[in-house]
């Protein structure tokens, strides 16, 4: 059962630019927010002069924000815990709040991938991880977010969801303010599928940019991208309306055309020709895309969906296709109409 709760303690699990923007937003709205990070460096600087130049350059970190390297010390007294760390570190991180946590914690996910291999979305990941007197609800944000100008206070609108509305409608008042506009949307598996597959959308789109194939081409990509994503997703089980809304369309908009999407600077440098392991080393920052490309790849079989996007992008990441020859088979396909995936979508 969900209590009432009123402004208070919240800790935001990972300070790179995403988890700092939003503990800016949670302290503009008068919450004591606890940052934690695993670099005691990167919390001195937090903590002595108030900003994190690495991820947010430039940005002033408001002072109800404080940095935490200790862990337990970071959720000591805590109920609600933001968790904003990439995805192949998170069963990592659960283990140790596991083995430290003594109440019921409500866990809100912000990042935004699939495991591969195992296939499971991150609030099943959280699920599979804290044993059930430990976990109180996992509500997902998402949408269209970057966090350059979420920490610059610009005009953003996000959705959340989870299993218990009542949760969901908590978040929402804990982030809501004049800046950020919460909604709230019932459907977890549609956000969460929305939020983690257009990263692989914005890898196709820059890799087309990187080639310098112009809007005609990008249009297309997010038009068909979106498609792709709905098919999967309605087949996994979520609503086809999510997919208009924030966690999808426009998820995928921002993503596919914004040079502060990490995932679209990759797959421009991709398009350039440099190789991938030269990407994500210059990069420094995790692209949650080329994970969640494997493991959409996966769950197009798994499911038994038409995703040729997703194909040909895991042909250039795993399989050393070049990107020219991967976008010219994209273009030669077999002829199809282009209501068919409509139809498909709206029966389920």
């Amino acid at each position: 059962m969900v209590v009432e709760r009123k402004a208070g303690k919240v800790a935001v699990i990972g300070a790179g630019s995403w988890g700092t923007a939003l503990a800016m937003v949670l302290a503009d709205n008068g919450h004591e927010t606890r940052l934690w990070s695993h670099n005691p460096t990167q919390i001195d600087e937090i903590n002595s002069i108030h900003t994190n130049d690495k991820y947010l350059p430039g940005i002033k970190i408001p002072e109800l924000v404080t940095g935490y390297f200790d862990l337990e010390e970071a959720l000591f007294g805590i109920e609600t815990i933001i968790l904003a760390v990439p995805t192949k570190a998170i069963r990592e991180v659960l283990k140790t709040i596991v083995q430290i946590q003594k109440k019921p914690l409500v866990i809100v996910q912000v990042s935004k991938g699939i495991e591969p291999d195992t296939l499971l979305r991150i609030s099943e990941m959280i699920e599979e991880e804290m044993p059930e007197e430990l976990l109180e609800d996992v509500v997902v944000l998402s949408g269209p977010s970057h966090a350059e100008e979420v920490s610059l206070r610009h005009p953003t609108t996000v959705t959340v969801s989870a299993k218990n509305m009542q949760t969901a409608e908590y978040i929402q008042d804990l982030f809501m303010n004049h800046h950020f506009r919460v909604y709230t949307n019932p459907d977890l598996i549609g956000v969460e599928i929305g939020g983690a597959l257009k990263n692989i959308i914005a890898l196709a789109a820059g890799i087309s940019d990187g080639l310098g194939y112009g809007d005609n081409a990008k249009a297309a990509l997010i038009t068909r991208g979106l498609a792709e994503i709905a098919r999967l997703g309605v087949k996994m089980g979520a609503k086809s309306l999510t997919f208009s809304g924030l966690a999808g369309i426009g998820d995928l908009i921002v993503t596919c055309t914004s040079v502060h999407s990490r995932n679209w600077r990759a797959g421009n440098m991709l398009g350039k020709g440099q190789n991938l392991d030269e990407v994500l080393e210059n990069m420094g920052m995790v692209v949650e895309g080329v994970r969640t490309t494997k493991a959409a790849y996966q769950l197009a079989e798994k499911y038994n969906v038409r995703m040729p996007i997703t194909v040909t992008l895991y042909e250039i990441l795993f399989s050393g296709k070049s990107p020219k020859d991967a976008v010219d088979g994209l273009m030669s396909r077999v002829k199809t109409h282009e209501l068919e995936d409509l139809a498909d979508i709206l029966s389920n």
